[in-house]
């Protein structure tokens, strides 16, 4: 079996695998929320997106992996790490809450994306042996980053029930 079939495989399992995972155990958790909570818990797993960097250390990938990819890659994770980490600093300032959780998971989608794209670009698929000890990161973390910044958005839109709002309006002014 090609190198490329089995990276396609092993991606389309990983976002197989979260999607149970999430639909049975995370959304019905996340939806037990107020609106806050749940943003704060999306927010602490991308706070770790600073593991991205990673794609930058000698050693850990093969220096076959084309550095655009590397970079870009990295730097987005990196980004979206810090924006994540902003929400969760600005937790008790709604307004700059919100900001932040908007623009970590605008960040964070628009860097997976691009990456899916240079990863296409570069022949990633074709050439998995390149990410060394990275491979597990686009198998396993990915998919449920992208999964958890669609969540967010859905948190973000969906309307709260009254006792909800009630209990979100009395915690920004406490």
């Amino acid at each position: 079996m090609s190198t490329e079939t089995l990276f396609r495989i092993h991606l389309v399992s990983g976002y197989v695998a979260w999607l149970l995972c999430f639909g049975a155990y995370i959304l019905p958790w996340l939806r037990s929320m107020d609106a806050i909570a749940a943003q704060r818990a999306i927010a602490t797993l991308h706070s770790f997106r600073f593991f991205g960097l990673v794609f930058l250390l000698p050693g850990v990938v093969s220096p076959d992996l084309p550095a655009g990819f590397a970079g870009f890659a990295a730097w987005g994770d990196f980004a979206t790490g810090v924006l994540a980490m902003l929400a969760l600093l600005t937790i008790r300032i709604r307004p700059l809450f919100f900001l932040f959780v908007i623009a970590f998971n605008l960040a964070g989608i628009v860097d997976l994306i691009v990456d899916y794209y240079n990863a296409i670009q570069v022949g990633l698929p074709e050439h998995a042996q390149w990410l060394g000890a990275t491979y597990a990161i686009p198998i396993i973390y990915v998919p449920l980053l992208m999964i958890t910044h669609i969540a967010a958005f859905y948190f973000l839109v969906r309307p709260q029930s009254t006792a909800a709002r009630a209990l979100v309006g009395d915690a920004a002014v406490s």
